[in-house]
């Protein structure tokens, strides 16, 4: 496996279970220092410095940003991975709803991207990468809650590659398809009948079956790779073809 994170340091938000542990198993592998911010970061991977954050509390992630940069003596990439689901129609889903999800999908990066950004000033190769989604960019039944928080961290994606370009600052994200996580796993668990569920989601991706939380991170860590210094302000489908495929039917 290639070493070339190796004296690089890194926080991944999310990071204590499905793609976010992904992501930091696999960037310890390959030569990084990592810290974990999560509610519950007792799960993070051997090796990675576990720390409680609430990215929808702007004096936990202050505290918690701060107290990785302390320990891993500085930052070079942030992930900002931390998340979470909902499902229904403008309709359906309340307005405490749409504040709760927008807070933390969307300004837990913001706030996690404030406390960073004078650390990331500082590396020689400073990287963002967001996990955003194929809802970002389909529209999907049943998300348009979920929809609108990704659509608006693509945008937000764009915005900062912008921004912070000139100050050495690459920023990109992924777009997931269904993946294989345990929020998929209590979505179908909830279902009516769980086998035709995940059966219809493994459908609808070209690729005939989920995605899988280690495929995701390899997309990420190559978007945050110093191999990758000149591709910034990318969002890259990690879905089965489902963004872009259109096969006939049989």
């Amino acid at each position: 496996m290639t070493k070339e994170f190796e004296g690089l340091r890194m926080l991944v938000t999310g990071g204590a279970s499905g793609i976010g542990h992904a992501i930091a198993t696999n960037a310890l592998v390959r030569g990084a220092s990592v810290a974990v911010l999560d509610l519950d970061p007792s799960m993070s991977p051997d090796g990675a410095v576990p720390i409680h954050a609430d990215v929808a509390d702007d004096e936990s992630v202050v505290r918690a940003v701060d107290d990785a940069a302390r320990q891993l003596d500085g930052l070079d990439i942030v992930i900002n991975n931390a998340g979470i689901g909902a499902q229904g129609t403008v309709e359906t889903n309340t307005m405490r709803e749409w504040h709760r999800v927008f807070d933390v999908n969307v300004f837990g990066i913001v706030r996690v991207m404030k406390a960073a950004l004078p650390y990331l000033r500082r590396s020689d190769h400073a990287a963002v990468v967001n996990t955003c989604s194929i809802a970002a960019t389909a529209g999907l039944p049943e998300r348009a809650l979920y929809s609108a928080t990704k659509g608006a961290v693509l945008s937000l994606t764009m915005a900062m590659a912008a921004d912070h370009i000139r100050e050495g600052i690459r920023v990109n994200c992924v777009n997931p398809g269904t993946t294989d996580t345990p929020w998929i796993g209590r979505l179908l668990d909830a279902a009516s009948d769980p086998a035709a569920e995940r059966a219809a989601l493994e459908a609808r991706q070209p690729s005939g079956r989920l995605v899988t939380a280690d495929e995701v991170a390899f997309a990420v860590l190559s978007l945050a790779s110093p191999l990758a210094r000149a591709t910034t302000g990318t969002s890259l489908a990690v879905d089965g073809g489902m963004s872009g495929l259109r096969l006939r039917p049989g």
